[in-house]
């Protein structure tokens, strides 16, 4: 998390919420563009991206959910409704950090309890699910940096550390270190190789 101070620090928080909401938009499309070398333009990723129609449909309902009482009924519905288009479920309790991507999108679930942090990239299908049916946190903890393969399933109320990475159709049920790389059914985790020799867009898989 980059902690601002000084000028900087209140031009941000001097700004209206429009203008924080348009910067995190660009944030968002920015990031993307980095990870996805399909797209070349902000309109083209704004408009041809479902993993951040998602993402941003998210925010709205996240915002209502947090309001709490009659509030929640319309917050699902409007996480259905974005499902229904999108091919993303996310449940609109689920808290998620900043500059946040879902590549191709379809089949990816999160579920209510599940905290992912700043700059982590998600593919297609992966599921971020529950081990009980307590009403307790539940769901996965994914930390700075993280990415997760297509396919994988981070089961239960285990953190995903710092930097790591989760590889394609891996079952994560126990907590995976920074940098590290976690594969395999159930993954076995393995520390990252030095990141010169690192592909950040590639499958973890193809670095054990």
């Amino acid at each position: 998390m980059v902690v601002l101070t000084g000028s900087s620090a209140v031009r941000r928080s001097s700004g209206s919420p429009l203008r924080r909401a348009i910067d995190e938009v660009r944030a968002d499309l920015d990031a993307a563009i980095a990870r996805d070398p399909a797209v070349d333009s902000r309109v083209e990723m704004a408009l041809a991206s479902p993993g951040l129609h998602a993402i941003w449909t998210h925010r709205v309902s996240h915002s209502m959910w947090k309001r709490g009482g009659r509030w929640k009924l319309p917050a699902r519905m409007l996480s259905q409704a974005s499902r229904a288009v999108t091919g993303v479920e996310i449940h609109p309790g689920a808290q998620i950090g900043k500059r946040f991507f879902i590549d191709h999108g379809m089949g990816v679930v999160i579920g209510e309890t599940a905290e992912i942090g700043n700059d982590v990239m998600m593919y297609n299908g992966v599921n971020l699910g529950g081990r009980t049916f307590a009403k307790v946190k539940r769901h996965p903890t994914l930390a700075d940096g993280v990415t997760v393969g297509a396919g994988a399933r981070i089961l239960g109320p285990v953190t995903v550390g710092a930097g790591s990475a989760v590889g394609a159709n891996a079952v994560v049920v126990k907590d995976v270190p920074a940098q590290s790389t976690a594969v395999g059914v159930p993954a076995v985790v393995r520390p990252n190789q030095p990141a010169a020799a690192l592909d950040p867009f590639a499958d973890p898989a193809l670095y054990i």
